[in-house]
C-alpha cells in the first residue's frame, strides 16, 4: 500500500484478533485491549467515523460490543458471512465516500488481499498495526472544530431521518415539512474558520470550482468589505445537522459574484443548495444587481451544475461581468450569469438569514408556517 497523507474519514475494524483480543465464534469471551480503547475514542474525538466488517453472527458480536461498552461507536456495522471488500463498499456507498478516503484494518493478510484486490483506493492495514493508527498523518485532521468532535453523532442521526423518511407515508415534500427544518445562515466569525475551512476540504460532491481556502485566507475576506463569507447551519425535529454549506460572495456595485458554493453531502436530501440560491437570486434582486457563479467541473461536482441551471444560471455574455485576465486557472472556471428575480420562501424550511441588500445588519425571515 502506498501512504497518502489525504484525511481518512472512515475507518472500518475487523473483529478477532483484530479490534479485540479472541474468537468469537470458536466459544471465546473477546476482550479489548486499553491501548485499541483509546485509538477507537481518539478517531471518534476526531470526527473519523468508524465501522466493522467482520465474519462473525451479527448478534452474538453486536452483544459483545455492547458488553465492552464501545458499541455506539461503529455506524453501519457489516457483521455477516460474505467478502470484506463488499462489506467495505457498502459502508463507504452508504456514507457516500470516496473509497480513497476509506482504510481497512485486519489481522488476516488474505482478508487485506482481497479487499486491496476489489478496492484499490482502499487503505489497508494490518491488525498489529492499529495501536499506532491515531498518530498517522492520514488521522490526524488538519483542525477539529465543534462538528467534527460530533460527527458521529450527526451521522447517527441522519440515519434516523433516513429510517423515518423510508416509513413515511406521502409525497417526500410532505417528510420534509414533518421534520421542521431550520437553516441558519450567518456571516462567519473567527470561530467559524476553522469549520468552513474543513467544508472546503472535505466536500468534492458539491463545490461548485473544487477550490480549497484555508482558514488565513478566509479570514483575510471577512475583513474585506467587498466580500462576503456566509456558514449555514441546519436543525430540525431530530437534532441538529451541523454546519452544512458555505457561501463565498463578492459584492460589486451592478453584480455580485459567487466564487464559492459548496454544502455538505449529506445536506443534500434536503435541498439546501438549491435553497442557498433561491436565497441569493432574492437578495441580488432587491439590491437590483446581476448574480453571476464561478463553476469549474471536477469530474465530481455533477449535482452541483445541475443546481445552478435549474436555479437559471447560463454562459452568456452581460457588461456586468468582470473580464478574464487571459489564459491560466481562470480559463478553467465557467462564468454563470443570471438577472434574478424575487423568490417566494422555501416551501419546506424556515429561515434565518442576513440581510445582503440593505444594511449589513441581521434579519430573520420564515418560510410558510
Amino acid at each position: 500500500m502506498t501512504a497518502s497523507a489525504e484525511l481518512v474519514k472512515c475507518l472500518v475494524w475487523d473483529l478477532d484478533e483484530t479490534l479485540w483480543r479472541g474468537t468469537l465464534a470458536e466459544g471465546d469471551r473477546p476482550v479489548l485491549p486499553a491501548a485499541v480503547r483509546d485509538v477507537v475514542e481518539t478517531l471518534d474525538s476526531r470526527g473519523i467515523l468508524q465501522s466493522i466488517a467482520s465474519r462473525n453472527d451479527h448478534e452474538q458480536a453486536m452483544a459483545r460490543l455492547e458488553e465492552l461498552g464501545i458499541a455506539e461507536y461503529f455506524v453501519l456495522p457489516s457483521i455477516g458471512w460474505g467478502r470484506k471488500s463488499d462489506a467495505v463498499r457498502a459502508i463507504a456507498d452508504e456514507l457516500g465516500f470516496a473509497y480513497r478516503t476509506i482504510a481497512f484494518v485486519d489481522d488476516q493478510h488474505t482478508e487485506r488481499a482481497e479487499v486491496e484486490f476489489h478496492l484499490p483506493e482502499v487503505r489497508c492495514y494490518a491488525a498489529e498495526d492499529a495501536v499506532r493508527l491515531a498518530g498517522l498523518p492520514e488521522f490526524v485532521p488538519r483542525s477539529l472544530t465543534a462538528d467534527s468532535r460530533r460527527r458521529r453523532q450527526l451521522y447517527q442521526a441522519g440515519f434516523r431521518r433516513s429510517a423515518e423518511r423510508a416509513a413515511f407515508a406521502g409525497p417526500d415534500e410532505g417528510f420534509l415539512r414533518s421534520l421542521d427544518l431550520r437553516l441558519d445562515v450567518r456571516r462567519a466569525s473567527g470561530d467559524d474558520l476553522a469549520r468552513v475551512e474543513e467544508l472546503t476540504l472535505r466536500t468534492s460532491q458539491m463545490n461548485a470550482t473544487g477550490v480549497h481556502y484555508d482558514a488565513a485566507a478566509l479570514g483575510e475576506l471577512t475583513r474585506d468589505s467587498g466580500h462576503e463569507v456566509l456558514t449555514a447551519a441546519l436543525t430540525d425535529r431530530i437534532g441538529p445537522h451541523g454546519a452544512v454549506g458555505i457561501v463565498l460572495l463578492e459584492t460589486g456595485v451592478s453584480n455580485w459574484r459567487l466564487k464559492l458554493l459548496a454544502t455538505s453531502c449529506r445536506a443534500v436530501p434536503f435541498g439546501v443548495g438549491s435553497v442557498l440560491l433561491g436565497w441569493l437570486a432574492d437578495q441580488a434582486a432587491l439590491a437590483g444587481v446581476h448574480l453571476s457563479a464561478d463553476f469549474r467541473p471536477t469530474g465530481r461536482n455533477r449535482m452541483m451544475e445541475v443546481a445552478y441551471r435549474f436555479a437559471g444560471f447560463a454562459e452568456q455574455e452581460c457588461s456586468c461581468l468582470p473580464e478574464r485576465g487571459g489564459s491560466g486557472p481562470d480559463e478553467e472556471v465557467q462564468r454563470l450569469h443570471l438577472i434574478p428575480d424575487r423568490q417566494a420562501p422555501p416551501a419546506t424550511m424556515r429561515l434565518s438569514v442576513p440581510d445582503l441588500a440593505g444594511p449589513r445588519l441581521s434579519r430573520s425571515s420564515s418560510g410558510p408556517e
